[in-house]
């Protein structure tokens, strides 16, 4: 019995836990409009250096600088759109070429 109840509760504390990041998630606007989103992630930009800091220096850490990164999500986003959809696109064109040549195969078997 007791050995059913451990992967059950290391269930149920996985369940909980992923639930938890979707409710904070939910609660600080990151599932909601795109100007939600933008307003968590100044949020956020503004809060956690000053509480990362603050933690270092209680625990006596020295941490490195954090590099600048130039990157825009929303360009990654619609690039990431934009392959999907094209691939979408020309796969009823690919799946006729990939029955031809299949077929092609086949009569080559069996002569």
């Amino acid at each position: 019995m007791a050995a059913r109840l451990l992967p059950a509760a290391k269930f149920l504390i996985k369940g909980g836990l992923a639930g938890a990041a979707v409710y904070v998630a939910y609660d600080q606007g990151l599932l909601g409009s795109g100007t939600e989103g933008a307003e968590a992630l100044r949020k956020a930009q503004e809060t956690l250096p000053p509480a990362i800091q603050e933690w270092t220096d209680y625990l006596g850490w020295e941490l490195p600088s954090t590099p600048k990164i130039d990157f825009s999500l929303s360009a990654s986003w619609n690039k990431g759109v934009h392959t999907v959809m094209s691939a979408l696109s020309a796969a009823p064109t690919r799946a006729c070429e990939y029955t031809v040549e299949g077929w092609k195969y086949v009569k080559d078997l069996v002569k």
